[in-house]
Parts: structure tokens; C-alpha cells; sequence
């Protein structure tokens, strides 16, 4: 049987959804699909996180190999140009002719530029895609002032990403108030005085008649009040427009002000075509959002695979962004246009909230609300109103603050959502998908990510599934046990502060106090971790040494054939030709195979325990120091050679990695710790895959936390932007020490981030504002583990106890004659199993 033919024009957000549900399905057609971008679909409501750490790989939807594992068609670059409807064939601007049986216009939309003289001139742009960014990051670097013209949701999206540009960023809108759309007055009036404060020149009713040739600046906007505003780039957000140039070509119905028209198929007035996304008009709407043309993405599915249901029904355009790092939300009638609608309002000038809350005549259902400042209940409302929840006695209670000694109705809280409710409109996850899950096991968010997808996409439903799994663990009596092991009723976390407080100094001290029984291998390293993260005591010491896991108990990782490894510091990847030397000359002394390593520097493999002494003696004579290989503490930091020899390079990235390295060198953690430095945007250090990450700039330097490599890669994210030397440091200190503080036991600075409720803006608060107070504290635990720091191996070869250690029978002085090797490409190699026993076999 021939598969029909289904050509997809268009490759965003929602076509890619499609094209993720045709497979799912294994839907029966021969997929087609035209990109007219180089790339394939990206994460578009997250755009403005290109300009905070993300690259478009980061930002990519699109799993490596996905076409070609499921046999998808996909042209890049190429422009669908017509449609003949007779002959059911698709012309591209590449010259290609595609038939197809059955065809889904995805075309999304564009920017609307206003048609005013000058908006053409050079450093004019538009914000729509990565090309776009990439030329507004080009320009930003040789300029000082930006402009937006248009405060709506993409225009403050856009004035963000200009801050995060490091230019003196200014927003011009023609309406009284910015998100005019969105907010009231007095929501405008608070959320303009909050985004002013954070340095942003705001100017409503604002006409702009030309751009011309400025004074001080490239660009001058001449409005018809007779002001200006000068500026060297200018950003164009002012609302987009349906792609449907295509369709109107085609001769298909359009709406009176653009838009294909569609059913609630998702049918255009063509039986054998689609439209779903920004492009599709339905019922004289076009939805702006993300979350509706998934929707309309997963309706279209259905009538491919010849089911009725479901149907497209309209969706609701409530909404919940973090603009200028501002909380903004709003929903249905915000402003209480329906008939008998009436408003509550709270306003808090001194913490610069606001809430409206809007409601039917008789108060008894919520029709729509608007938040500012504070959008924690956003989730809960709009289930409430979606679902036609009835509201408490008193509404207005859902509004203002409970004070000591209040309480709240139940029936305004997250017990109050039915379980058909949705609560992650981006994947269509229901409160009963997400207590499902928890009831098969899901006790985190992680878990639940992964289970249900819930808050994987846009991710503003996180605080809502969050408080779904608090309340449903709370509801089934469930205490989620983070306990260390059976001998410690205590998370790490816990029994950090527990050992810090107490002043508890020995494991002795912590169990007798804290725990219970003689401990076990999981405790007693965690414990050994603790002990060195707060008091920084030798590691070997004789009532720390038994705590020890076998790496840390010899100071080096063991191999698959019981033998170690022996890794140097180089700091920063740095080494004069003497050491390389040295360390040549001690690899060829006791037969060790070398290889240079991803953290540049040179491990040495093969040494048997009673040598591990003798070859750091050796190189400790010739300066080296612990790499710490072996250890959950800092292994390198890794650096390009910056400004000082490569010709793009605008900081000295070598000298600033060493002291980085230098200066946490030793320092125990819940997990190894990763760091790099380049010396430019290049990347070369490969900055933003480290727990900190740090990148030079014109102005200083970026930092970067929480990226891992791994079996899970994550992009770190910018935790701060231009900074000096002195204060990244400061900042590097605090974070360490707070997630030092903080995580559990073996947890990745990655998955320690994934789990923090707050995420990013929590961090940055907690780090940079000092939110919790504590900053002064973290700063002075750094400063006693760095006063306080002794190289563990130079320790270790100067203590005649310690050294006794190191041999393989404890009633012997014999070494271990089952180690064997093999030579190979000029150096050894552990024998193989078949390799061992034919040496055995000779040897008889």
C-alpha cells in the first residue's frame, strides 16, 4: 500500500509538535517538511535566553538524527513560494516540485514594523529569530543606547534581551501604558514604576513620525509631540501579523484582517489543507501563543489519522511571563469588560504588588485577574476560572496577604482544582496525570519532568506542579524521606548545619549526637565530605581516613585492573617545559601510560599502590600538587590562551583560570566541580558545559553556573553579566558555598539547580541581592577552607603513619604480582582477561 503524501510547510514550534505526534502515532504518510530557516525548530518563547547563555543548539526542539531515524524529508532554506491547489503540488524557492495528498500550512507569523520613514536604515531589526538576535548582538557590541518601540509582551521581552546586551536600553510605546493588552491603569502605573527602577527609560503615548540621522547616536525618533530619542540600535516589536501571503495565493479564505480561516478541524476552506499555529484564524481569533497551537497541532493529528475527536475549540490566551525580571500575569476579563463582572484590587506600593481579581455579579465565579510584582497564584486562579470553581464566601480574601494569625479557605487553594484541571496547557498535563504519577512514585519535580512532561516546554507551570506535589504528598500522609541513610534521620543538608552549629569536628561526635548505629557506606563518606567542606582537616588523618571511599583512602582512582591513576595539578593548563620534563621522566621511571586529558592536564596510568609514594615524591621535588583527581572537590579549570597570544581574545583567560584554580584548589564538595574561563564569546574553554563558567567580555567578565557535560548535558546559565574580577570572585565564593550548603549527598550542581525551588531568579537573589542574609558568612567559609588549604599528597609523603598505608598486604611488604600489561602504540595497557590467562599458560 502507497503512503499518502503530507507535506508540512513550516518547522516552528507548533509544526515541529506535529511532526513529533505524526511519529508517536506512526501515523502512515511520507513526511515532507520546508524550513525557510538554516535551522530546525527552536525554543522561540525562550529566544531571549540566547542572550543570556544559551547558543541555538540549547535552544534547539529538535533531537539530534530525528528526520533521518523516521524517515521526515526536511528542506532547509527553502521557501514554499505556491500552492496549486488542481494539482496538488507545493513550488519552493529552491526550485522544487512536491506533491502532496494532504498539506498543513504552519507558516506562523512575522514582526510588525510600523510604516514610518527610516525604518529601514542600518541597525534597525526586528525580533523574531536567531538570525535576528545574532545581528542585534553583532551591532550591540559596537554601541551604547537601544530602543524598542513597542511594550508589549515581545517588546519588553526584546528590552530585556537589550539590557543583557549591556546597553543603556529604552522602551517607546504608542499606547498610555505599557501591556495595554494585559493590564489596567493602575497594573500599568505599578509594573512601569517597577521596570523604570531597574534602569529602563520607559515613554508611553509615544507617536513615532521618521527616524533620521542622529547627534549623539547612529538613530534619532522624531514623535509627533515634537520630542526625540536618540539611539544606536533600534528593535521593532510592535506586535506580529499571520503568515498567509501563501494562502492567499493559493486562493484560500483569509479573514478580513489576514489570517487563514480554519473549522474546528482545523480545516481551511480547502478539504485537503490545514492551518494550525499563528497563522490559522479561527472564529474571526488568532492565538498569539504557543499553547494554542499545540492544540490546534494535536486536533490536525487526529483528522490525519481519521479520528473525530477532538476538536478545536478556541483556547484560553491567559498568560504569565518574568519581564525585566518582573512577574506579570494575566487572565480572561482582566478588565472586567463581561456584563455584571466586578473587580477586588490590592496594591502594595511599599513591595510594589498589585492584584485584581475580577468576578461574576454575585461573586461566585472568577472570570478573569491581573498580577504584578507577585504571580505565585496565577496557576491556581486560572484552573479556578477555567474550571468554574465556586469561589469562598469572601473573594477577596484570595487577594490580600495572610498575616500571622489568619487563615486562608481551603477552597482558594490548589485542593480546591478538580483533577481534569489543567495544569500544563503547553503538553496537555492534567492535575490527575500529575497525581497519577506521584502515585506510581514521582516524589520530585525532576520525576515528574520526565513522567508527565508537565513543565518541560515554556516551563511557567513549575511553581503550579509544585504545589500539586506538595499537596498530594501532604494528602496521602507521604513524608518524602531524604534521609541520609538508616543511621541518620537527616537530609545532608541538615546534617551539614547539625556539624557546623555543633562545632562537631569527628564522626564520632556526629553519630553519637545526630544518628544511630556505627554507620555505613553511605554515611560515612557523606560525613568525611562534610567534615573537610567545614573544617578542612587532612583527609588521611587517622579517625578521617576510615570514612574514606577507596580513591579518596589512597588519594587516586582506581582502575579496572586494581591499579591507580596519578594526576598532577596543572592549573589552567598551564606547564613549562622543565615540568613536562619531569613528568615525562617519572612516567618512563615506573612504566606508567600517559594521556593528556578534556581538563587539560596529564594523567599517569598504571602505578600499583606501593608506588603511588615513590612517583609523588618525586613530582612534588618539581612543584607539582594534588590534582584532586580523586576526590568530590575542584579538578581543573580549563582556559584558552585568551588575550595574551590569540588575536580575538579580550581577557587574560590563562592568568585568571589559574587564580581560580588556585584558589579552590582542595575544596571538598558534594560532587566534583568543573570550571573553565575563555577568553572571548568563541567559547574555546567551552565555558558554558561547567559548574562555573566564565567568559570575557569588553567590559569584564560573564559568569555562568550549573552546566554539566555527562551522560545528561545542561547548559549553565548566566548567573551575572560585565563583571569585574574582584566581584566575580566574590559572587564564585558564595555560590559554592551555598550549594556546598545545600545539596544532597553525590548531587551535580546541574541537578542541585533543577531542584531548587526558585531556580535561576532564586540564585541570583540569594547570591547577588543576599535575599537570605548570608552572604557575609558564605564569603568568610570560603576564606577559612582557602587559609586553611594544604596539598593532601605533600601531607601524605611527610607523615611516616600515613605512609604505611600505602602497601598492598597489611602483614607484608610484597607487591602485587597479578597486575599485568600489555604494550601498546608505545606505551602499557592493562591485559585482558584472555591475555591474563595466556601469560599464566607461559608462564607454566
Amino acid at each position: 500500500m502507497t503512503m499518502q503524501r503530507l507535506v508540512v510547510i513550516g518547522n516552528g514550534m507548533v509544526g515541529q509538535r506535529l511532526l513529533e505526534r505524526l511519529v508517536a502515532e506512526q501515523a502512515p504518510y511520507d513526511v515532507t517538511v520546508l524550513c525557510e530557516e538554516p535551522r530546525a525548530a527552536y525554543d522561540r518563547v525562550q529566544l531571549s535566553s540566547f542572550f543570556s547563555g544559551k547558543d541555538a543548539e540549547a535552544l534547539s526542539l529538535v533531537t539530534p538524527g530525528f528526520f533521518d531515524q523516521h524517515g521526515i524529508t526536511i528542506h532547509f532554506s527553502d521557501q514554499a513560494t505556491a500552492i496549486d491547489r488542481t494539482h496538488k503540488i507545493v513550488t519552493t524557492s529552491a526550485g522544487r516540485s512536491i506533491p502532496y495528498d494532504k498539506l498543513v500550512l504552519a507558516t506562523g507569523s512575522y514582526p510588525f514594523v510600523p510604516p514610518l520613514p527610516g525604518r529601514d536604515r542600518p541597525q534597525c531589526f526586528v525580533y523574531r529569530t536567531i538570525e535576528d538576535l545574532e545581528a542585534i548582538r553583532a551591532a550591540a557590541s559596537v554601541s551604547k543606547t537601544g530602543v524598542v518601540v513597542g511594550g508589549g509582551l515581545l517588546g519588553l521581552e526584546a528590552a530585556k534581551a537589550l539590557k543583557d546586551l549591556g546597553l543603556s536600553t529604552h522602551v517607546v510605546e504608542f499606547a498610555p501604558r505599557l501591556m495595554a493588552v494585559q493590564v489596567d491603569d493602575s497594573g500599568g502605573r505599578l509594573l512601569r514604576d517597577k521596570i523604570a527602577s531597574l534602569g529602563v527609560g520607559i515613554h508611553t503615548q509615544k507617536n513615532t513620525r521618521e527616524i533620521v540621522d542622529g547627534e549623539a547616536a547612529r538613530h534619532k525618533m522624531n514623535f509627533a509631540d515634537g520630542t526625540s530619542l536618540e539611539a544606536d540600535v533600534i528593535v521593532f516589536s510592535a506586535g506580529i501579523r499571520p503568515r498567509d501571503e501563501l494562502a492567499r495565493s493559493a486562493e484560500l479564505k483569509l479573514g478580513e484582517r489576514g489570517g487563514i480561516v480554519i473549522d474546528d478541524n482545523c480545516l481551511t476552506s480547502d478539504p485537503d489543507i490545514f492551518a494550525i499555529g499563528e497563522c490559522a484564524l479561527w472564529n474571526g481569533k488568532l492565538f498569539g501563543l504557543v499553547a494554542p497551537g499545540y492544540q490546534m497541532a494535536q486536533v490536525c493529528l487526529a483528522r490525519l489519522l481519521g479520528r473525530d475527536t477532538p476538536s478545536f475549540q478556541g483556547a484560553d490566551m491567559s498568560t504569565k511571563l518574568k519581564l525585566l525580571g518582573v512577574d506579570v500575569a494575566s487572565l480572561g476579563d482582566a478588565h472586567c469588560a463581561l456584563p455584571g463582572a466586578r473587580a477586588y484590587t490590592f496594591v502594595d506600593e511599599r513591595k510594589q504588588t498589585y492584584k485584581k481579581l475580577v468576578v461574576n455579579e454575585d461573586g461566585s465565579r472568577l472570570l478573569g485577574g491581573i498580577l504584578i510584582g507577585e504571580a505565585d497564584d496565577y496557576g491556581i486562579w486560572l484552573q479556578m476560572m477555567l474550571d468554574g470553581t465556586k469561589l469562598p464566601e469572601h473573594p477577596e480574601e484570595m487577594i490580600v496577604p495572610a498575616f500571622e494569625g489568619s487563615r486562608k479557605s481551603a477552597a482558594t487553594g490548589i485542593a480546591a482544582l478538580p483533577m481534569t484541571a489543567q495544569i500544563c496547557s503547553c503538553n496537555n498535563v492534567s492535575k490527575g496525570a500529575i497525581c497519577g504519577a506521584i502515585e506510581a512514585g514521582c516524589t520530585t519535580i525532576g520525576a515528574l519532568k520526565t513522567a508527565t512532561k508537565a513543565a518541560t516546554s515554556c516551563g511557567g507551570c513549575s511553581s503550579l506542579v509544585t504545589q500539586v506535589l506538595k499537596a498530594e504528598l501532604a494528602s496521602r500522609g507521604v513524608a518524602v524521606n531524604n534521609n541520609l541513610c538508616e543511621h541518620f534521620p537527616y537530609s545532608r543538608q541538615q546534617l551539614f548545619h547539625l556539624v557546623r552549629v555543633g562545632q562537631l569536628k569527628s564522626f564520632t561526635d556526629v553519630i553519637g549526637k545526630h544518628g544511630a548505629g556505627l554507620g555505613c557506606d553511605i554515611c560515612k563518606p557523606a560525613v568525611a565530605s562534610i567534615l573537610a567542606s567545614c573544617w578542612n582537616e587532612f583527609v588521611l588523618k587517622r579517625d578521617k581516613a576510615v570514612l574514606q571511599d577507596t580513591n579518596d583512602y589512597f588519594l587516586a582512582n582506581m582502575q579496572k585492573d586494581g591499579t591507580y591513576s596519578v594526576v598532577p595539578r596543572i592549573a589552567g593548563g598551564e606547564i613549562t617545559p622543565d615540568k613536562l620534563i619531569v613528568i615525562g621522566a617519572v612516567a618512563k621511571k615506573y612504566g606508567l601510560y600517559t594521556k593528556i586529558t578534556g581538563g587539560q592536564r596529564i594523567d599517569l596510568f598504571g602505578a600499583q599502590v606501593h608506588q603511588l609514594p615513590l612517583i609523588w615524591s618525586e613530582l612534588i621535588a618539581a612543584g607539582f600538587e594534588s590534582g584532586h583527581a580523586y576526590g568530590k572537590s575542584l579538578r581543573t579549570v580549563k582556559s584558552c590562551v585568551g588575550s595574551t597570544w590569540c588575536r580575538y581574545g579580550v581577557q587574560d583567560s590563562v592568568g585568571f583560570a589559574i587564580d581560580l584554580e588556585n584558589r579552590y584548589k582542595g575544596l571538598r564538595s558534594p560532587h566534583k566541580l568543573k570550571f573553565a574561563v575563555s577568553g572571548c564569546t568563541r567559547e574555546c574553554a567551552e565555558a558554558q558545559s561547567k559548574d562555573v563558567g566564565v567568559i570575557a567580555t569588553e567590559k569584564g567578565w560573564n559568569l555562568y553556573v550549573c552546566g554539566n557535560g555527562g551522560m545528561k548535558p545542561r547548559h549553565a546559565e548566566l548567573l551575572a553579566g560585565d563583571l569585574d574580577s574582584a566581584t566575580l570572585i566574590r559572587y564564585v565564593d558564595r555560590f559554592l558555598m551555598f550549594y556546598i550548603r545545600t545539596a544532597d549527598r553525590l548531587q551535580r550542581t546541574s541537578v542541585w539547580r533543577d531542584n531548587l525551588e526558585g531556580g535561576l531568579d532564586y540564585l541570583k537573589a540569594v547570591i547577588i541581592d543576599d535575599k537570605l542574609g548570608i552572604a557575609a558568612e558564605l564569603e568568610a567559609d570560603m576564606a577559612r577552607v582557602i587559609d586553611t588549604y594544604e596539598c593532601e599528597w605533600k601531607k601524605a609523603v611527610n607523615d611516616t603513619q600515613t605512609l604505611k598505608r600505602f602497601r598492598h598486604f597489611v602483614n607484608s611488604d610484597r607487591t602485587d604480582d597479578n597486575v599485568v600489561f600489555i604494550e601498546e602504540r608505545g606505551q602499557v595497557r592493562p591485559a585482558t582477561d584472555a591475555e591474563r590467562s595466556e601469560r599464566r599458560r607461559e608462564a607454566v
